[in-house]
């Protein structure tokens, strides 16, 4: 099968058109039509090989939905016309003690579907069928992209942590992943407590169901609810006073990052083991509770904030988003 694409040939380049063939289809896996494909920020990081990874040329996308236009002879549980979608992972080996126990994501030979492979800003895609998540028939094609990659990284860590109804939690960081954090944990019902350094996102997110938003910039503000969170998710990939935010969590308070900090952190150890706290991180989630969060995202009509643009504008949206101006993920419809 013939792809039309667009690819980075080279670190920080453009991306241009990029044609490519897919090769024979294999036994376990399926094509997939994109519809949609969502733009993230490690697609920016892959383009400019921030993490030491990428091989060029390299066709970024991995918050794919479509249809699923052929499936080898071994395909489970998935068949052609089905609407499905694709994150970060395409494959995992299925045979080692983390797939058979359910956390396929954590499977040391997983498949990255861009990572020494090409990904979504194309008009096909391939993945194994495990990967392949079955959408819910309500789901809104246009805006479910992101959910495949923010979405899950961010609902994980509520099911890893234990957050309760009842509890108090913090967000760091109000952006693509944060922004659907806050949707979350709204719906879970929590009180949720906004760090920011955007004050004139204030009112978004307050809407999106924060109770409060802290600017991140003010110590006294930090201060201010010393002891108060059960949890706390940090989104940001930037260096901060890790400190000050673990001085908020109640004991045996938790700490979970996401965002890819280059850094090491610095984590005072009498912080955590006064209050018997702890402090940890995931990555995305396993095909199972990628599907949950997709049934509770349309039961409870959770979305993310997107602005769309169309797939042949791809260096536009990139721009867009390296500029710090997309409010809240980028989604490019194929054509």
């Amino acid at each position: 099968m013939k792809v039309n694409a667009y690819a980075a040939l080279e670190p920080k380049g453009k991306l241009e058109p990029y044609f490519y063939e897919l090769g024979e289809l294999g036994t376990e896996q399926v094509d997939i039509k994109v519809s949609y494909c969502g733009v993230c920020h490690s697609d920016l990081s892959m383009i400019n090989n921030d993490w030491g990874m990428t091989e060029y040329p390299i066709v970024p996308g991995h918050e794919i939905v479509g249809e699923v236009v052929a499936a080898g002879e071994g395909v489970k549980n998935i068949k052609i016309g089905d609407k499905v979608g694709l994150g970060w992972f395409s494959a995992s080996c299925m045979s080692c003690q983390e797939c058979m126990s359910g956390s396929h994501h954590l499977c040391s030979q997983n498949e990255a579907t861009i990572v020494g492979r090409h990904g979504g800003f194309s008009n096909y895609v391939r993945g194994h069928w495990s990967w392949a998540i079955p959408l819910p028939e309500a789901i809104d094609m246009s805006k479910a992209g992101p959910l495949l990659c923010g979405g899950i990284t961010v609902f994980n860590p509520i099911l890893l942590a234990g957050v309760r109804a009842t509890d108090t939690v913090g967000v760091i960081g109000i952006g693509g992943l944060g922004h659907l954090a806050l949707k979350f944990l709204k719906h879970w019902g929590c009180e949720v407590i906004a760090f920011s350094s955007k004050p004139d996102k204030k009112e978004q997110i307050l809407n999106m169901g924060a109770t409060r938003v802290i600017d991140s910039r003010s110590s006294e503000e930090i201060e201010s609810i010393k002891g108060k969170l059960n949890f706390i998710l940090n989104t940001t990939n930037v260096t901060l006073d890790w400190n000050s935010y673990l001085t908020t969590l109640t004991p045996k308070g938790k700490f979970h990052t996401v965002g890819a900090v280059l850094e090491p952190m610095a984590i005072p150890a009498f912080s955590l083991i006064g209050g018997e706290k702890s402090v940890g991180g995931s990555p995305l989630g396993s095909p199972a509770v990628t599907k949950t969060m997709l049934d509770f995202c349309v039961r409870h009509t959770i979305y993310p904030t997107v602005e769309e643009f169309p797939m042949e504008k791809i260096n536009e949206a990139m721009k867009h988003l390296e500029e710090g101006k997309a409010r809240f993920r980028i989604v490019l419809k194929a054509n």
